[in-house]
């Protein structure tokens, strides 16, 4: 495993980088205070862009650690983040990498984070991963779509898996191998 840690990804529309304190305002405003976003989460809407601040501050020192993959989703017409996506769990000796993301519902539906996933499955192959795997609650099935449309294969539903803003959730899993990527699973 490499573990350079995040590092910008350019994509055509996109531009994934770290993210800073003086994000705060179009995190809180564009995704982060939305109970619409945040309906299949594990975290609550944020109640103030001091909050947002906050969280910030704490994913900045982050940084440091070689092994922290976290994105803003900066659309580049836009100039600001809509969105975020990150490894929320790894393990270094299976070699694999759980991601989870979200993004501002003005945006659902533009084929963004399809996009955006797409570049961090290609990093992250690239960083040494062996496999790459996320979920979602079945009652968000176009998050499926995004990982269907990235050469994700479905692997299954653990009933009562997770839980969520809805309370306790199934969860659909989904995962892509480096050898699939290899032979043309990546995005169409």
């Amino acid at each position: 495993m490499r573990h350079s840690g995040t590092r910008t990804i350019e994509t055509d529309r996109l531009i994934l980088r770290r993210f800073k304190v003086e994000d705060a305002g179009a995190m809180y405003h564009n995704w982060a205070s939305d109970p619409e976003v945040t309906r299949f989460l594990t975290w609550q809407p944020h109640v103030s862009v001091e909050a947002t601040a906050e969280l910030l501050e704490d994913w900045e020192g982050r940084y440091e650690n070689g092994a922290c993959y976290n994105w803003a989703i900066v659309l580049k017409e836009l100039g600001e983040p809509i969105g975020s996506i990150s490894v929320v769990d790894q393990n270094d000796t299976l070699r694999k990498a759980h991601v989870g993301y979200c993004i501002g519902k003005k945006w659902w539906r533009q084929g963004i984070m399809t996009e955006a996933l797409a570049a961090v499955i290609k990093f992250l192959f690239r960083e040494g991963y062996q496999r790459i795997d996320s979920r979602h609650d079945p009652n968000n099935p176009h998050s499926g779509e995004v990982m269907k449309k990235c050469g994700m294969k479905y692997e299954g539903t653990l009933r009562n898996y997770d839980w969520n803003n809805q309370g306790y959730c199934d969860a659909c899993f989904y995962s892509i191998l480096a050898e699939e990527y290899q032979e043309g699973g990546h995005c169409l």
